[in-house]
């Protein structure tokens, strides 16, 4: 049974950092993605980023592009979202989630496609 632990969340005021960590645990996932996800009061859930565990294939949402950094510890089997420049519209849960099947470019952006999916983190930023 595969678990994803995530921590980090927390309140920060905007153009402030947080660094989330998701811990895998149950098997190895070299050669799959985990990524990140978010999901704010009273909307969808939206991609932010994933990372494909061996290699330097990275992915980013529109909204997050130059200011997220998803990176990874293989030897710890986990992964790190850094999140700079906080606007109070990044205010959600965060869910890490890890696929177990090859993602495509535009599949890897679909929460439909991961397999597995941690208990998720809230992350407030206040104007």
């Amino acid at each position: 049974q595969v678990q994803l632990v995530e921590s980090g969340g927390g309140f920060v005021q905007a153009g402030g950092s947080l660094r989330l960590s998701c811990a895998a645990s149950g098997r190895t996932f070299s050669g799959y993605f985990m990524g990140w996800f978010r999901q704010a009061p009273g909307k969808e859930r939206e991609f932010v980023t994933t990372i494909r565990w061996s290699g330097n294939t990275t992915y980013y949402g529109e909204s997050v592009k130059g200011r997220f950094t998803i990176s990874r510890d293989n030897a710890k089997n986990t992964v790190y979202l850094q999140m700079n420049s906080l606007k109070p519209e990044d205010t959600a849960v965060y869910y890490c989630a890890a696929s177990t099947r090859p993602l495509g470019t535009i599949v890897a952006r679909t929460g439909g496609a991961y397999d597995y999916w941690g208990q998720g983190t809230q992350v407030t930023v206040s104007s």
